[in-house]
């Protein structure tokens, strides 16, 4: 996966080559991500779905993230970033049903890691059950929902504490059910820029969503 090829940009978002993910991360060259948000509208109340990732994930196991986001390599185009969707979370998803939400500028920086993101941002409207999800176990290991209003809430600094309900996969491969109250701890850290971003994002597209 370090040897896969990315194309690289400039700060002003200008092609500029391609580099391995791994040297991509250790000099911290911006690249292509796609980020798919699921949403989800039940009694008239909106949900936003997370992906629990992987206890395997060399980055950030075990914590909440987007739904289903990835790398977008060097000889593939945003049209091909619809594969993640498929294969994190195994719901069969076309690009027109897809809202974009921009590309955002997305930067973390740590220990031996730069990660420099023009995160092309999607959302989606999930018109099934909990149950229609099927995980990539090596990636992810659980799905929860979370009442938008207190995501929101919670990452606007308006709360301290959500509550999250879904299902974690055991060692058997059975999926186990989750109800808990849970913090920012509990999150991928992404800058609170990103978070705020989205949030503001996807209120604005709510209004598209039937």
């Amino acid at each position: 996966m370090e040897s896969e090829l990315l194309k690289i940009f400039d700060e002003h978002r200008n092609p500029v080559g391609v580099a391995t993910r791994e040297e991509v991360h250790k000099i911290g060259h911006w690249h292509e991500t796609f980020h798919c948000w699921f949403i989800s509208r039940e009694n008239g109340v909106d949900y936003i779905h997370l992906q629990i990732r992987s206890h395997i994930k060399k980055d950030y196991p075990n914590l909440l993230d987007i739904t289903a986001a990835g790398h977008i390599l060097a000889h593939e185009n945003v049209y091909d970033g619809i594969r993640e969707v498929q294969e994190e979370v195994g719901i069969d998803v076309s690009f027109d049903e897809l809202i974009s939400l921009g590309i955002i500028n997305y930067c973390v920086t740590m220990e031996d890691f730069i990660d420099k993101e023009l995160a092309h941002v999607f959302l989606y409207e999930m018109k099934g059950t909990m149950d229609d999800y099927t995980l990539q176990a090596e990636e992810v290991s659980g799905i929860v929902k979370i009442d938008f209003n207190s995501f929101a809430e919670l990452w606007l600094g308006e709360r301290n504490e959500i509550t999250v309900e879904g299902f974690e996969m055991n060692e058997a491969g059975e999926k186990v059910s989750i109800h808990k109250t849970i913090d920012k701890s509990y999150f991928v850290p992404h800058e609170l820029s990103y978070y705020e971003s989205i949030i503001t994002l996807m209120r604005e597209n709510m209004k598209l969503l039937v």
